[in-house]
């Protein structure tokens, strides 16, 4: 169990347990007001919590592939305060909107499988956590492109590498990159993470950095601020 300032998180069942990548996106991931948001891959449903937490008029669907961590997502939103404006839902994005053909976002939300084409992680269920390859990434474009708003956005958190492919794979269907914020572990260190928002229109594309630690054991004032509102340790 992981306590948060205004809700807890159970961990039990997921094979992606609560890490920086997921927080971070959380926590930086900026809109104007929202009224509807889907997270795609929730796990536990961290992301999909600390959204409803930020944006108390938006209504979230989650979805989650793998059914253990489905089912522990939707016990965690269901024992949450912001229960009335969180579904989970066992079943991929591609069926998900099969089933829901009309239904669009103005925030579409990933922390997705990342490691394109490499060497795939012990246990399969952690493996459909972290791999994947090129194909997911334009199944995850062309059909997102399709369920946001005029003015929706989608946020993803990848390693650089992923980024530049996923920003190239994104122009083949009217994606534009929006965001880009480049996480480093260290003021000296280079980038390992790249947070990247895209839109249905093509506006001047808006670069920062972020930095977690300012030295070991010792997070960044940027780190701490971002967080400030969620982890207790703040």
């Amino acid at each position: 169990m992981f306590q948060f300032k205004q809700f807890a998180v159970d961990q039990s069942g997921c094979a992606m347990k609560i890490n920086t990548d997921g927080v971070l996106l959380g926590a930086l991931t900026q809109a104007n007001e929202l009224q509807s948001i889907l997270d795609i891959g929730t796990g536990t449903g961290v992301i999909a919590l600390m959204l409803a937490q930020r944006f108390v008029t938006a209504k979230i669907d989650a979805v989650e592939i793998d059914e253990a961590a489905a089912t522990t997502a939707d016990r965690n939103f269901k024992a949450s305060k912001f229960a009335e404006r969180l579904t989970a839902h066992h079943i991929g994005f591609e069926e998900y909107f099969r089933q829901n053909p009309n239904l669009k976002y103005d925030l579409i939300i990933s922390n997705p499988p990342f490691y394109i084409n490499s060497l795939k992680s012990p246990g399969k269920q952690r493996t459909v956590a972290k791999h994947t390859d090129e194909q997911f990434f334009d199944k995850l474009l062309s059909t997102t492109s399709k369920h946001l708003t005029s003015d929706g956005l989608l946020w993803l958190i990848l390693p650089v590498t992923t980024s530049g492919v996923v920003q190239a794979i994104a122009k083949n269907y009217g994606l534009y990159l929006h965001t880009q914020i480049d996480i480093k572990s260290y003021p000296q260190s280079e980038p390992h993470r790249h947070i990247v928002a895209f839109s249905l229109h093509e506006l001047p594309v808006t670069v920062t950095d972020f930095t977690i630690y300012a030295e070991p054991k010792k997070y960044t004032a940027q780190y701490e601020s971002a967080l400030k509102d969620f982890f207790t340790i703040f």
